[in-house]
Formats: C-alpha cells, sequence, structure tokens
C-alpha cells in the first residue's frame, strides 16, 4: 500500500519523462513481432539445421502466435487483480528464458517448446502495453500515445527481417535468439526505472465468473467491441500483407532477400508517416471521423490491390496500393484502439487482452486465407484486403448506436 501511495502522489510527468514512458512500452509492444519476424530470413538454415524441411519449421511461427493470442487473455485479468509490475517482470524473465531455450534447441520439438515458452513471456509484456498506455493517458494524449506504440509495432516487423539476415549471413540464426534474449533484459530494466506500477484504479476480483462477466459485459458494448473488431480486421489484413509479400515480390517479381529486407523497411516510413498524420487528425476532426477517413484510405487500397492482381500485377502499381492500404491502417490502428480503451479504465487489462486476442486471431486467419484462396498470391492477398476492409467499413458506423 506504502508504494501505491508513494506513486500516487508523484508529480505530474514533464514532456521528457512522457517520451521515455512512451519508448518503454513501444519497446514492450515490439516485443513479440520482434521474436517472430527476426526469423524469416532464416527459416531454411533453421530447417537444414535441425534436420527437417522448411515448411516443418515454419510451425514455430504459428505457435508463437497461436500461444500469443490466448496468452492474452490470461495476463489481462490478472493485471487488473495484481498490477501490472509483476506480470511485466515476470513476461519478461519468461520471453529471455524461452529465448534461451531456442537458441540452444538442436531439434524441433525443443525449438517449438522454446516458442511456446518464448510466446508466453511476449504476451504479457504486448497486451500489458495497451493497459499501461490507458493507465497514464486518457483523450488525445491516449491516442497519440497508441500512434506511437503502433509506430513501434510496425518497425519491428519492418526492421527485423533486415537485422535477422545480417545476424543470420554472420553468425549464425542462433544468434537472433541470443539478441531477443538480451531485448529482453534492457527491456525489463528500462520498464522497472521508468514506468514501474500504474495501475491505481479499483482491483477486479481474480476468478473465473469475474474474469467470464468482464470479457462478457466487454463483448456487450459497443463502445468497445465495434472499434476493437474494426482495429482487428485491419489489423488482420495487415499481417496477410506481410506474409503474402515474399511470395508476391520473390517469386513473382524476383526480387532478391536483400531487397524484400529493403522493401520490409521502407514499409516503415509509411506507418510512421501515418501514425503522425494519426496524432494530427484526432484531435481536430476527432476520432470518428478520422478513423472513418482512415478506414476508406484502407479500403481504397484493398480495391486498388485486388485490382492491381487482375490487371497489372507489377511492382509500382503494388506499391502504391500498399501505400494507401498502410497510410489507413496506421490511423485506424492507434486511433481505434484508443477509442475501445477509453471506457474502461478499471477493466483496461480485460479490454487490452480482448483486442490483442482479436488482433493475433484476425491475423492467423487473415494469413490462413491469403495462403489457401489461391495460388496467385498477389490475387489471394487482394481478396483479403478487400474483404476485411470492406466489413470493417461496415461495421464500424454500428458503434454510433451505443448508448
Amino acid at each position: 500500500m506504502a508504494d501505491q501511495t508513494v506513486a500516487i502522489a508523484r508529480p505530474r510527468p514533464e514532456a521528457s519523462s512522457t517520451v521515455l514512458q512512451i519508448a518503454v512500452l513501444a519497446a514492450l509492444a515490439a516485443t513479440g513481432t520482434l521474436a517472430t519476424n527476426i526469423l524469416l530470413p532464416s527459416l531454411p538454415q533453421m530447417a537444414a539445421s535441425l534436420h527437417v524441411t522448411s515448411a516443418a519449421v515454419t510451425s514455430a511461427i504459428t505457435i508463437f502466435l497461436a500461444v500469443f493470442a490466448v496468452g492474452q487473455l490470461v495476463v489481462g485479468p490478472i493485471s487488473d487483480r495484481y498490477g501490472r509490475r509483476w506480470p511485466v517482470l515476470i513476461g519478461f524473465a519468461v520471453f529471455f528464458a524461452g529465448s534461451v531455450w531456442c537458441g540452444l534447441a538442436t531439434d524441433l520439438p525443443n525449438l517449438l517448446a522454446g516458442r511456446v515458452v518464448q510466446a508466453a513471456g511476449a504476451c504479457a509484456t504486448s497486451v500489458l502495453s495497451r493497459a499501461i498506455a490507458r493507465d497514464l493517458f486518457s483523450g488525445a494524449a491516449l491516442a497519440r500515445a497508441m500512434a506511437l506504440i503502433m509506430i513501434a509495432m510496425a518497425a519491428a516487423p519492418g526492421f527485423s527481417p533486415l537485422l535477422g539476415g545480417a545476424l543470420d549471413h554472420y553468425f549464425g540464426w542462433r544468434s537472433e535468439f541470443a539478441l531477443v534474449a538480451a531485448f529482453a533484459v534492457l527491456g525489463a530494466l528500462a520498464y522497472r526505472m521508468v514506468l514501474g506500477e500504474t495501475h491505481h484504479a479499483t482491483r477486479t476480483p481474480l476468478d473465473p465468473l469475474a474474469i467470464a462477466q468482464n470479457y462478457l459485459g466487454l463483448i456487450s458494448d459497443r463502445r468497445f467491441v465495434v472499434p476493437a473488431a474494426t482495429v482487428s480486421l485491419i489489423m488482420g489484413g495487415l499481417f496477410a500483407m506481410f506474409s503474402a509479400a515474399p511470395r508476391v515480390l520473390i517469386e513473382a517479381m524476383h526480387f532478391t532477400p536483400i531487397q524484400l529486407g529493403l522493401f520490409f523497411a521502407g514499409t516503415v516510413l509509411i506507418v510512421f508517416a501515418a501514425g503522425m498524420l494519426a496524432t494530427k487528425l484526432a484531435p481536430r476532426y476527432g476520432l470518428d471521423r478520422s478513423i472513418r477517413g482512415g478506414l476508406f484510405a484502407a479500403a481504397a487500397g484493398s480495391l486498388a490491390m485486388l485490382l492491381v492482381s487482375l490487371y497489372g500485377p507489377t511492382f509500382l502499381p503494388f506499391l502504391g496500393a500498399m501505400s494507401v492500404f498502410l497510410l489507413g491502417m496506421g490511423i485506424v490502428n492507434p486511433l481505434g484502439t484508443a477509442q475501445a480503451l477509453s471506457p474502461f479504465g478499471e477493466k483496461a487489462g480485460a479490454a487490452s487482452a480482448l483486442v490483442g486476442f482479436w488482433q493475433m486471431m484476425n491475423a492467423a486467419i487473415g494469413v490462413w486465407l491469403a495462403a489457401t484462396i489461391s495460388h496467385e498470391a498477389l490475387f489471394a492477398l487482394g481478396v483479403v484486403l478487400t474483404v476485411f476492409s470492406l466489413v470493417a467499413v461496415a461495421l464500424y458506423p454500428l458503434r454510433a448506436k451505443a448508448a
């Protein structure tokens, strides 16, 4: 209780402290995507080292996403009951242990076991980055914080394949796990020094009935479910794009792996610009109008992608369509997430967990559909983006009917 009183009595942080807080939150949010995408260039080398096929070793990605999605549903309510500090620190410790386990694995079962442990830790840091942001900020400040956190989450999958390829080339694929283990140590130290405990609202009870009631209450509230589902659909399209891009660019457009890595890194600039635009739009036009504009941009880019697949499957049209979609996604994601979390301060952990779960499940569905709808990767991607975006556009107006 003493610690809680001291935390409440602290003066309002200055601008420099706020920047540090958001930087640490961005590191928490990026942990999961860093651990997944840094491996993409090394999958063939990992398969050869572990004496399995490349298809078999991709299960290390699938199992990570599955555990990552489900684990968030558990971590959120725990943090609403016991606070954010210990779940985050334990999450980093578990993630570190899983990373070391993966780095020492000599066969696929051990690698997969390590990935399960790694994902169990990463889900805690990711889901709680949003809950902590809700603890610290509100209104336009929360929207700005979520925009910057979103940029970090986009930067991780954008730059990590390039970093992973370099590490694999010079030190081997195991060095990638050494890097993410070191990242966990630094992230835990930064969190402890800069943030610490932030949950000072009423603690909700931790029992199955209360947890179920919390989730059912959120799902039945349009103020939460409409923006959360909207964001999840758009994020599902984003993950489908990342998963399909190697097939489109390497197989169809004959990019080299290095060019592919540079392409992913370049997408970060678009997302960065969109995040900055979102911070300007929200105070001026409000969340509703800004989100609607982002949704229309995402839908326009999706339809353009489908047309490119049908009539002009070349790089520049593909890049143009992708850029418009990313622009819309970069606006919708932070603003929609902030809108979903804002009314639920006492349930911020559960609300953030449910948002994260839906995002990862839609990501898994989007990736699966993009790989199975058609053997033409670009056409499959266009279909997935178009369907997800148009459903999101149709869904979002239902929020206006919320009481």
